[in-house]
């Protein structure tokens, strides 16, 4: 397995971790009579401030998908995994640390913190779209 599609398998499975976490606090939560089954909503939120930034982190991977995993996925199919397994752990490491600044805190430090992570994961893309189309 290339490095590109072990970072890719990296990214999925960090995104089935956050719904997994997020579904058992919740059925905790349902077991508990704390919120009744149909009582949850989409962006959690009804409950605490960590449920509601566990969504947006699950959310934010659920959004990435399609791009990262994209530019992942061609270059594997094109043979070009060239292009993208040098920086692949990187993006997802920065996908990992987004998500967790995410889950750890809202101060201005954290969401500047997560941004630069973000930021780190769109220069990756740009950077792989111009390597795609140069070659």
């Amino acid at each position: 397995m290339t490095t590109t599609l072990l970072a890719f398998l990296g990214f999925l499975c960090w995104t089935l971790f956050l719904l997994v976490l997020m579904e058992a606090i919740r059925s905790k939560l349902v077991l508990t009579r704390e919120v009744p089954a149909n009582g949850f909503d989409p962006e959690n939120s009804n409950l605490s401030p960590f449920m509601q930034r566990l969504a947006r982190a699950y959310a934010n991977c659920l959004e990435g998908l399609p791009l990262f995993g994209g530019f992942m996925i061609l270059a594997v199919i094109a043979g070009k995994s060239s292009i993208t397994d040098p920086l692949a752990y990187v993006l997802l490491a920065a996908r990992i640390a987004q998500s967790t600044i995410h889950l750890a805190s809202t101060s201005s430090l954290a969401v500047t913190a997560r941004f630069t992570a973000f930021a780190v994961q769109m220069g990756i893309a740009a950077y792989w779209a111009i390597k795609f189309h140069t070659v």
